[in-house]
């Protein structure tokens, strides 16, 4: 069993295996379950988050408070128009309001690693599967490379915004989707780590806001800017940057910094947006 990315790294080199097979054999371990037993779980939780990343894309779903109905439909429309970003782009940002959406609404998701940030690894695996014709087989490969990374936050860090701020939810959603990402791209492990470091560099200290104490906004804005920082900081890696500070110490750091966020700025609703004038409003207008 792996502690951090180095102990993770270290296993790989010297049983000659990729992320994901330690993690898998990690798993077969930890659940007394078979090979093809653990890859159908990933399989079926790899559907779901397909189903969440499309469901609301045609079809408006109803939120509590109508905070984000329809958001996923608006930049699915926007993104078949000429844009700033791209289609690419903006399509893969229309799948993880999809998500977000969906979830408000009380449908089905997958938490990955939260509900709040639920939207950001189902688009990227998605997006990219779809945009580069990546194997189901290889996709699977990546979320399972990225829950490896999950996992290492969960051990040393966090992943509740109540405990570290949006940092520890959206953050390590886009961390762990960059490492997916890298992988399905060709990346090898380290570079993979370099991705989910710098996706989580790119937003640390991201505090969790929520206005009406509601996951709907600023929840889905930040799935879709999440699943874009998951896709240039995959590219960052690909592209051979530097990652000067090693994962397990960005790691860390988030955890420190998380904990250094006065209360109003975990998830209490009682700081950033959600304490505005516009965000008061909002919440009398729900709540009365």
């Amino acid at each position: 069993m792996y502690k951090n990315a180095e102990e993770l790294i270290k296993i790989c080199k010297e049983t000659n295996r990729r992320i994901w097979e330690v993690a898998i054999e990690n798993e077969i371990k930890l659940t007394g379950l078979s090979r093809e037993k653990v890859m159908d779980h990933f399989d079926n939780r790899l559907e779901i988050m397909f189903h969440s990343a499309k469901k609301a894309l045609e079809n408006k779903q109803s939120t509590k408070g109508g905070l984000i109905d329809g958001v996923a439909n608006c930049q699915y429309e926007y993104s078949k128009k000429d844009s700033i970003a791209g289609g690419y782009i903006n399509y893969v940002m229309a799948l993880a309001y999809s998500s977000s959406e969906v979830n408000a609404s009380m449908g089905k998701i997958c938490a990955s690693p939260t509900a709040g940030s639920c939207g950001i690894m189902p688009a990227v695996l998605l997006g990219v599967m779809k945009d580069k014709n990546i194997s189901r087989e290889k996709t699977i490969e990546a979320l399972i490379t990225a829950s490896a990374v999950g996992a290492i936050y969960t051990k040393n860090a966090t992943v509740a915004g109540a405990d570290g701020g949006c940092q520890a939810e959206c953050g390590v959603a886009a961390s762990m989707a960059a490492a997916a990402a890298a992988y399905m791209m060709g990346a090898n492990d380290e570079k993979c780590l370099d991705a989910a470091g710098f996706a989580m560099i790119n937003v640390m200290g991201l505090v969790c806001d929520p206005v009406a104490g509601l996951v709907a906004l600023p929840c889905a804005q930040r799935n879709a800017s999440g699943a874009v920082n998951a896709l240039i900081s995959a590219d960052m890696a690909l592209a051979g940057q530097i990652a000067h500070i090693p994962f397990d110490q960005i790691v860390d750091s988030m955890f420190k910094v998380g904990k250094m966020l006065p209360p109003q700025l975990r998830e209490t609703a009682m700081g950033g947006i959600a304490a505005t004038p516009a965000g008061q409003a909002i919440y009398k207008e729900i709540f009365g």
